[in-house]
């Protein structure tokens, strides 16, 4: 094959990834958008809209985790790419955005834990969906996965009080938002580990 020919063959290749890539990062960037709304209603009125907070920690996070998921698509549909699997730990671009949430953790009784146990979650579920790895692993993992799903059915009312517990409509409603955002981000997150085309 001529250079010609390989550097015509390399700009395909790329701009094929880039639609991929472009739609991952805009459905990341819609998940964290509604994600911070689900915050909000956990926060009620003292919740903030900040520029870095938001903008930063949250929604640039998002669209960079799903465009990262978006590449590896793109990946399994063109053969897979023996180290694609490490995409599978994209969310923890979230982790990375707000390095000041691993010490509010310990400092602060746990305020931004979130940041972490959400992606850890779904990064679990992900694994569980992929259907790659030997049954009890993925079983595991997705029992891990299901784990603030029912601790949110548990713990919504002492959280929120009776605006936030499960009897109630708005209650109902936010539970229901909650797991299926990390619903959404598990599928995501199973990308990575699902076998090439």
């Amino acid at each position: 094959m001529s250079a010609t020919a390989t550097a015509t063959a390399t700009a395909t290749a790329r701009r094929a990834a880039l639609a991929p890539i472009a739609v991952g990062a805009v459905a990341g960037l819609a998940w964290a958008a509604g994600f911070r709304g689900f915050m909000v209603e956990i926060a009620g009125a003292e919740s903030a809209v900040e520029w870095t907070g938001t903008f930063a920690g949250i929604l640039l996070p998002g669209a960079v985790t799903g465009g990262l998921l978006g590449w590896a698509e793109h990946l399994r549909r063109t053969g897979g790419h023996r180290h694609a699997r490490w995409l599978a730990l994209a969310p923890l671009t979230f982790v990375v955005a707000t390095p000041g949430v691993l010490v509010s953790v310990f400092t602060d009784g746990g305020i931004g834990g979130g940041a972490i146990g959400v992606p850890l979650f779904a990064m679990a579920g992900g694994y569980a969906l992929g259907g790659r790895g030997r049954v009890w692993s993925r079983a595991l993992a997705g029992a891990v996965a299901l784990l603030p799903i029912v601790g949110w059915a548990a713990a919504a009312g002492a959280v929120g009080g009776d605006r936030l517990a499960l009897v109630t409509p708005r209650g109902a409603w936010v539970a229901v938002l909650f797991g299926s955002f990390l619903a959404v981000l598990a599928l995501g997150c199973a990308i990575p580990h699902r076998a090439g085309r």
